[in-house]
């Protein structure tokens, strides 16, 4: 169990990244979703043990991880947004290197755990290819398997599917979910799909709050009967968004199909339509910036 309380992180500049962030999470995939600039990165850093936060407490299992940060470090699986790897050396290599550094200092251990990685990954046959030449799925992949190093109980991933196609995004979310049934995995995106495919929990971050938590089908369910559609002209949208609660608008064929928002049908020209976890989403995007 990771259980973050009361976190708080206020840059020298004064920005505050985080703003009182409480969480719970249990065994299992959980999803971050946010925009850019919600502080998803700041969170993913802070609970990496890579910053100190200004004040707030977490902890996993019995690890207080800002008293004891490399108590945490030992149990943990990371995969940032971006990651450097060094020109010229192989997947085989350098996983290996990577697995000395994360103190697996037998060599038969560490053959073992690469070869064992690099085949769950699906990464074997091009183990001896430069990572520098892998394409970004590859890259992605050969990241999730120098975060598995060690056995981790608790594995971060940053916008990990962000750039890749719709092939190697799938193979890279299957893999996730396979990793994701006995561990703690925190997976931060801007992407809903790729937590309406995955995670049995999640939470919307904005302005380094917490805006709403919960199974994503509970928070969908919140809006049935509630989302109603109208295609428009472009040039009728900023009238609308006076009159409606527009959560979100989609250009379709050179016209706008457009979701409100409203207990009864605004007027005889909407139709129902059932909300999906995107609306969930945007509608929370939508009333976090009206009550600012």
């Amino acid at each position: 169990m990771l259980s973050i309380k009361g976190l708080t992180h206020v840059y020298p500049n004064g920005t505050r990244a985080l703003d009182g962030v409480d969480l719970e999470l249990p065994k299992g995939m959980f999803g971050l979703l946010g925009p850019n600039g919600a502080g998803k990165s700041t969170l993913m850093r802070t609970l990496a043990t890579l910053q100190t936060p200004t004040s707030g407490a977490i902890r996993f299992d019995d690890i207080d991880v800002i008293a004891e940060p490399e108590m945490l470090r030992r149990t943990l699986g990371y995969l940032p947004q971006d990651f450097g790897v060094y020109p010229r050396v192989s997947a085989l290599d350098l996983l290996d290197h990577l697995a000395v550094l994360k103190g697996i200092a037998s060599r038969g251990e560490r053959k073992d755990t690469v070869e064992t990685l690099l085949h769950q990954v699906n990464l074997w046959d091009v183990r001896k290819k430069a990572v520098a030449g892998f394409s970004g799925g590859m890259r992605q992949r050969f990241g999730i398997a120098q975060a598995l190093i060690g056995r981790p109980s608790l594995i971060i991933v940053d916008e990990p599917t962000a750039g890749l196609d719709p092939e190697e995004r799938n193979r890279f979310l299957n893999l996730l979910a396979e990793i994701g049934e006995n561990v703690v995995v925190i997976l931060s995106t801007h992407i809903v799909e790729d937590v309406s495919d995955l995670c049995p929990s999640m939470a919307v971050l904005a302005a380094g709050r917490i805006l709403v938590e919960g199974a994503p089908a509970d928070l969908v369910e919140r809006l049935s009967g509630r989302v109603w559609r109208k295609i428009i002209d472009r040039a009728e949208l900023d009238a609308h968004r006076a009159r409606h609660d527009v959560i979100a608008s989609r250009l379709a064929a050179g016209r706008l199909i457009i979701h409100v928002l409203a207990d009864t049908c605004p007027d005889a020209e909407f139709e129902p339509v059932q909300g999906g976890l995107e609306d969930v989403y945007f509608s929370t995007l939508s009333a976090s910036r009206r009550a600012a």
